[in-house]
């Protein structure tokens, strides 16, 4: 039976570029054992996983330069799982995880074809409790709010998965389901909130439907020290911290946006000082070219 075509993508991040194994297209289905089926990846959604998106991009750019001191990373919904090599390639104690049956093989290639070592994986089901996976100081994703359901599903994973002081980080294309989540996190978890919206491509106008959404609890990890993170426990509170950046404003440097959506001390935004990456810009600097196509077997 045949087996599905890849792509070789060399895909730019700040000063270092990744190869990716990547699917040709969104064409591409092979599910001769029904895998996928048997857990309802659909012949249309079977591809999904194998490209990178304008999220993943601009989550992954954002991870070259984010924090990760003493922190354990977990993403969800990985797929290729670019953000999940830059931070293996920073030697940060990254999980990746996704549920598409060639997740964890695209996952191992790519890391061993970028000279990083085995980057640790977790087959996870969203629906289902895993009791072995722990507890983690950052929880990132790039649009793993897909589908209305999705947001009540990830806000059980923050609240099974996030430790007392954590960070959640997600990269939302705007698809109109991040409202129901922020709700969940804020009202039901006590984190604080922030939406910024940002552009995902070149071609995006203002007021750009793309957003970084940053969540934080309690004393989250800077460069290795504890920052006090003021507590809002009413969504109206939170709804106050959400920005929506017009065309006249400038836009901030992403390692300091991404600090200041924390909500941090001081001594926090002083750290985030000097990193040059515009928030609007990543995804044109995050860019990436086709090297080769290949023919592969089903594995």
């Amino acid at each position: 039976m045949p087996g599905y075509q890849t792509r070789q993508l060399i895909v730019r991040l700040g000063n270092r570029d990744f190869r990716i194994r990547a699917l040709s297209d969104l064409q591409q289905f092979a599910d001769p054992l029904l895998l996928a089926e048997g857990i309802g990846i659909s012949s249309a959604q079977w591809s999904l996983f194998g490209q990178i998106w304008p999220a993943g991009r601009v989550l992954a750019e954002a991870m070259s330069s984010h924090d990760i001191l003493g922190k354990r990373i977990l993403e969800l919904g990985c797929g290729l799982g670019l953000s999940s090599l830059v931070l293996q390639q920073r030697r940060a104690d990254i999980t990746a995880s996704d549920h598409h049956p060639l997740a964890d093989s695209f996952l191992r290639h790519n890391a061993a074809q970028n000279h990083l070592p085995t980057i640790t994986y977790c087959d996870l089901r969203w629906e289902v409790l895993d009791a072995t996976l722990g507890r983690f100081d950052l929880i990132i994703g790039s649009d793993i709010l897909y589908e209305g359901a999705h947001a009540g599903l990830l806000a059980a994973i923050v609240e099974r998965h996030a430790l007392p002081d954590a960070e959640v980080l997600i990269t939302d294309p705007g698809r109109g389901n991040s409202a129901a989540f922020t709700r969940a996190l804020v009202a039901g978890q006590g984190f604080t909130a922030r939406e910024l919206r940002r552009r995902f491509n070149e071609t995006d106008i203002a007021p750009f439907r793309g957003r970084l959404l940053s969540y934080r609890r309690g004393n989250v990890m800077a460069d290795g020290v504890p920052t006090t993170v003021q507590q809002d426990t009413t969504l109206g509170a939170a709804s106050n911290k959400f920005e929506a950046d017009g065309a006249s404003r400038r836009p901030l440097p992403i390692a300091g946006l991404l600090r200041s959506v924390a909500f941090a001390s001081a001594a926090w935004r002083q750290s985030s000082a000097g990193l040059p990456m515009l928030a609007a810009d990543a995804a044109q600097r995050s860019s990436h070219r086709d090297v080769a196509s290949t023919s592969c077997p089903e594995s």
